[in-house]
């Protein structure tokens, strides 16, 4: 019998390996450096002067250093506003939804559930066809959620293709645990908070993550339903400000004491980064489940 680990270590060795692994990496650096590119980009413009950004000489390093734009920013109140709004939409609607993608996978997770096949079809549905815009924003308004929170946490709360994996994922649990805790005298709201939900810290994370991004970038639903600037969340901040429907620029060359025109190129940069920053420092911790999650949830279909 071919001992299995002197074949490995042969194929290692082999040149067409070598070669392979190369090109994978060499793949991998540009597919990176692509990625990375625009940030540090962006990244160095907030840093530099607004005449080295107009001028078209920045690119990975700052030009002309300065923070005077991050003090500005740093010190609107609308700013502050918007994030604090961002931060509470994220949490809220984060929390909401995984309560209902969670407990909606696991009832579908039931074989012996009468309707099983109807309420998958209903979420499924929803996929690929959806009332259209005007219908929605008519919803929304009618049912009184227009410039409130609710208009933003609640139409996005139950992602499908979240759902379908977190069911997948429960369908994967072995029965027998269940079982021996319905013996032990559980219910199956006791299963699902005490043996489910413990087992499931990958898929749960991995989920969590999905919807706090999704909520934290999301500027759309803000820009149809809510027409207070006070409601605003950072992301619809900096959408007026790239779109010049925003008097950030005068305010901050104001406290900066320079002219609109300079503080106006970089201060898309600043806000920018300061806006991605949570999610960057969020993403490394909870990046370790990202894969084992999505992998364990995709067992079955």
């Amino acid at each position: 019998m071919i001992n299995l680990k002197t074949r490995s270590a042969a194929v290692k060795d082999s040149r067409g390996y070598r070669a392979f692994t190369a090109l994978n990496l060499i793949l991998l650096v540009l597919l990176c450096v692509i990625m990375l590119y625009p940030f540090i980009t962006v990244l160095a413009q907030s840093f530099s002067s607004a005449g080295a950004i107009k001028a078209g000489q920045v690119s990975f390093w700052p030009v002309g250093f300065n923070v005077d734009t991050y003090v500005a920013v740093m010190s609107n109140g609308t700013f502050w506003r918007n994030y604090a709004n961002t931060v509470i939409y994220t949490v809220v609607g984060t929390a909401i939804a995984m309560t209902l993608t969670t407990t909606y996978a696991y009832v579908l997770s039931k074989q012996h559930l009468r309707g099983r096949g109807v309420l998958i079809g209903i979420a499924v549905f929803t996929m690929f066809f959806n009332g259209g815009l005007v219908p929605n924003y008519v919803l929304i308004s009618a049912l009184g959620m227009k410039n409130t929170m609710w208009a933003i946490v609640l139409p996005g709360a139950i992602s499908v293709f979240n759902l379908l994996v977190m069911k997948a994922f429960f369908e994967s649990l072995p029965k027998d645990l269940e079982e021996a805790a319905q013996i032990d005298g559980l219910g199956w709201f006791g299963i699902f908070v005490r043996i489910v939900l413990p087992l499931s810290k990958a898929v749960i994370a991995t989920m969590v993550l999905f919807y706090s991004v999704a909520y934290w970038n999301d500027w759309f639903a803000a820009f149809l339903y809510l027409d207070k600037s006070e409601l605003f969340p950072v992301t619809l901040f900096l959408r007026n400000l790239i779109a010049g429907a925003s008097t950030t620029a005068s305010e901050g060359a104001a406290a900066a004491g320079t002219t609109t025109a300079m503080v106006s190129s970089n201060i898309q940069a600043v806000t920018m980064i300061l806006t991605v920053i949570p999610i960057l420092c969020i993403y490394p911790f909870v990046q370790r489940y990202f894969v084992s999650g999505v992998m364990l949830g995709s067992i079955k279909g």
